[in-house]
């Protein structure tokens, strides 16, 4: 079966974006992650790094929700329940468990608590770690299998309990007032969903105010399997789509900011609750996450639908760096903090430096090992 090595592509390129986002977080302070370098950033930082991770976060996740909501129902045709179920737990579960269980516990208690004099207590803080089932929020970029997980799971029950093909719909790509419908729907969910859950809070590590783009991109992946839309998307139409999010995405999220005070330090209004706020930063971020969705899968479908035997190894490698990249950057930039440069400078080296270190280290390490390839692959 050929493979649309464009898909991969775009995977890799969100695995890349992830781990500078994370690193973005380490020294912008925009966000919650195990390590972040203290210390005053600056308006003219400050613009750079909020952009760079707003416009990030608008998007990336929920394209890769798209992408393996498209790659479901065909699993499932092949599988059936059983098999898919026990297939989805394998390649999804065991990872998050094994974060949860490992990785997790030596970074946050091992790591971290030697760094805070902690070390001492490494054991008893582990054993009630467990027994207090604290490590069910210990998953930390593994949230999104979880989440794939549960989404998958719930596919494979409608299933058995609807019809064997759900989700049919229209041969035909959907046109502009479909696809503006698509966005208002999920910037009107994701604004209700901020009423009670606002963007920074979560239920074991899952931020629910960003989970209504990864539902109905999710749902929309099995439509574009289904009805076929990826192959009848037009590049012309896709790149117009992806000029405008980059541009007007990038314009709009100025004028929010600004009328909105963040150059006031205030964030809070576009976090959630009743706020205009709120639901002009929800329409925009669904703006930038359909638009770069549409965009990016026109694009790569016709400029990057190749790779070479160094892309395809990356590739194959990018599950690996998605799990274990937080045990490599997190020392890495613990290393770099006593280097006396602005937090940006840092930001750019330690991720020159950190990515490819991801890549290399998982190459020679977990893609050496049969089971571990198998399992992240």
């Amino acid at each position: 079966m050929n493979r649309q090595l464009y898909i991969d592509n775009i995977r890799l390129l969100i695995i890349v974006l992830v781990v500078l986002q994370h690193l973005a977080v380490t020294y912008s302070g925009f966000g919650g992650w195990y390590y972040i370098e203290p210390g005053e950033i600056g308006i003219v930082q400050t613009i750079v790094f909020g952009f760079h991770q707003a416009f990030t976060q608008g998007w990336f996740m929920g394209l890769l929700f798209l992408i393996s909501g498209y790659f479901t129902p065909a699993s499932y045709d092949k599988k059936g329940f059983g098999k898919f179920a026990k297939d989805r737990f394998i390649r999804l579960g065991l990872p998050a468990i094994i974060y949860m269980l490992v990785i997790h516990p030596i970074l946050a208690i091992g790591i971290l608590g030697h760094r805070l004099g902690e070390a001492d207590g490494f054991l008893a803080t582990y054993a009630e770690y467990l027994i207090g089932l604290h490590f069910i929020g210990g998953s930390g970029p593994l949230w999104f299998a979880v989440a794939l997980l549960i989404f998958s799971l719930i596919y494979a029950l409608l299933r058995i309990c609807v019809a064997r093909k759900i989700l049919t719909g229209d041969k035909n790509f959907p046109g502009f007032m479909r696809i503006l419908g698509l966005i208002l729907l999920i910037s009107v969910c994701a604004f209700l969903v901020r009423i009670v859950q606002p963007i920074g809070t979560d239920i074991f590590n899952m931020q629910l105010g960003y989970f209504s783009q990864y539902v109905i991109l999710f749902i929309v992946g099995i439509y574009c399997k289904r009805c076929d839309w990826l192959e009848k998307l037009e590049y012309n139409a896709g790149r117009r789509w992806l000029i405008c999010g980059i541009s007007l995405g990038f314009v709009l999220f100025v004028v929010i900011m600004i009328l909105g005070g963040a150059l006031d330090g205030d964030l809070t209004p576009f976090d959630g609750g009743v706020t205009w706020q709120s639901a002009a930063y929800a329409l925009w971020e669904s703006f930038v996450a359909v638009a770069m969705a549409i965009g990016l899968i026109a694009l790569f479908k016709e400029k990057f639908n190749t790779q070479s035997a160094f892309v395809k190894r990356l590739s194959a490698n990018a599950f690996s760096v998605f799990v274990f990249h937080s045990i490599i950057i997190v020392p890495l930039t613990l290393l770099f903090s006593p280097v006396d440069l602005i937090p940006i400078v840092k930001f750019f080296i330690a991720a020159v430096v950190g990515i490819p270190l991801c890549f290399l280290i998982t190459d020679l390490t977990v893609q050496r090992i049969p089971f571990l390839r198998r399992l992240f692959a």
